[in-house]
């Protein structure tokens, strides 16, 4: 009897074993870097799906990653038609450069200086201008505070709880953010204005002023200063093209990165690598390793299902509906799944007019060779009205017969 007991277990235990390595889908976790800086977050850019976090929600000064909100709201009044890239901007004497605070970055401002606004968007992005960032605010408010003012009220509406800004340039200290929050921020900031990447924040060197930037009688000597991108991962890791690099002493070394390989576009948000001889090197080097993690073990599966098939419809003015998906059908995964993808639809039963546009109908569900990959809500493509009387009264019929069996 013991023998039998001991065999009956060795059994059971097997067949765990084995139903266990067959219904197994779960992928082992993935071990990320270890980051030198204080904060971390990275996300798909595609399904704003996070990735990696490291203190994510520690408050920290942005520096000078707060010149992305001052282009936004800049070239959201571009977009509305209430300004234009190639209107000159009148510099106010606060904007000049000699005016900012010491060891500002700069664009190089002055009186007399004949500026656009593209060339001031560039001088925000390339060379990280202060003076630049002072001048497009004083084109869009008053005053800098009442411009800062509406850099908060905006990341109040994009949900951002914690972000908030004294001035537009990140030179406060009282500009605060946390690397989840502005991940999130250049995830809209990208959707909103994809054009930026190429049009101001991978371009490699800024030239100003130029001699039509200038007096006439200075035209012959303008004083062109050179200056390049201050992203150190720029042209260096491969598909990396943005978005913005900050410091200053009470943050450290900030980044907000965003590379593309393979269709799969990360953006990494990096803040308060330690001030000091290393800090700029520990910045990149964290930068390095966490896009290049992310491209290693994940990707955006982007399925097409095409025209999904039609439901039935019970006491309806017509017997079938067309489906949609209620989500976005894009999903991160770990790169070695999306082998074999395929798709199946799971649909409520019954559904019953009068239904309007959106309601619930069912699950459009993802798999692979390894498994069940992503699901997503089902919903009505249109409103259904209910049908006539003797449609409501034979599909009552049916379903009271089709419950019973």
């Amino acid at each position: 009897m013991q023998f039998i007991r001991r065999s009956f277990s060795l059994i059971y235990i097997f067949l765990t074993v084995l139903l266990a390595a067959q219904t197994r889908t779960a992928d082992p976790p993935v071990e990320p870097p270890d980051l030198g800086s204080r904060s971390a977050c990275l996300l798909d850019a595609a399904t704003g799906t996070i990735i990696y976090t490291k203190n994510p929600d520690e408050p920290i000064p942005p520096a000078s990653l707060t010149k992305l909100m001052t282009m936004h709201l800049a070239l959201t009044e571009v977009e509305a038609g209430r300004a234009f890239l190639d209107e000159i901007v009148v510099l106010d004497q606060t904007s000049w450069a000699i005016n900012q605070p010491p060891r500002s970055s700069l664009m190089f401002l002055a009186q007399g200086q004949t500026v656009s606004l593209r060339e001031l968007l560039l001088g925000l992005a390339v060379p990280s201008g202060n003076d630049a960032a002072v001048a497009v605010a004083l084109r869009f408010a008053p005053t800098v505070e009442y411009f800062a003012e509406a850099m908060t009220r905006e990341a109040r509406r994009m949900g951002l709880g914690l972000t908030r800004f004294r001035e537009p340039s990140g030179i406060s200290e009282y500009n605060i953010t946390t690397a989840r929050e502005f991940a999130l921020f250049c995830r809209e900031y990208l959707i909103l204005h994809p054009e930026t990447l190429k049009n101001y924040h991978s371009v490699a060197e800024f030239d100003y002023p130029k001699a039509f930037n200038v007096p006439e009688p200075c035209r012959n000597r303008p004083g062109t200063i050179v200056q390049y991108n201050r992203n150190p991962l720029l042209g260096i890791v491969e598909g990396v093209d943005g978005l913005k690099t900050g410091y200053i002493d009470e943050a450290g070394y900030n980044i907000a990165l965003t590379a593309e390989r393979r269709g799969t576009r990360f953006i990494a948000v990096i803040l308060g690598a330690p001030p000091g001889p290393q800090g700029e090197r520990i910045r990149a080097g964290d930068g390095r390793a966490l896009l290049d993690w992310a491209f290693d073990h994940y990707k955006t599966i982007r399925p097409e299902t095409g025209e999904l098939p039609p439901v039935r419809i019970w006491k309806g003015k017509t017997r079938q509906g067309r489906i949609i998906p209620g989500a976005a059908l894009e999903f991160t995964a770990l790169t070695s799944r999306g082998k074999g993808l395929r798709w199946e639809t799971e649909t409520d039963d019954p559904l019953i007019a009068p239904l309007s546009a959106e309601s619930p109908a069912g699950r459009l569900i993802f798999y692979d060779d390894a498994g069940e990959l992503r699901r997503i809500p089902l919903v009505i493509g249109e409103d259904i009205e209910a049908g006539g009387f003797f449609r409501r009264l034979w599909d009552s019929i049916r379903l009271f017969f089709k419950r019973k069996s």
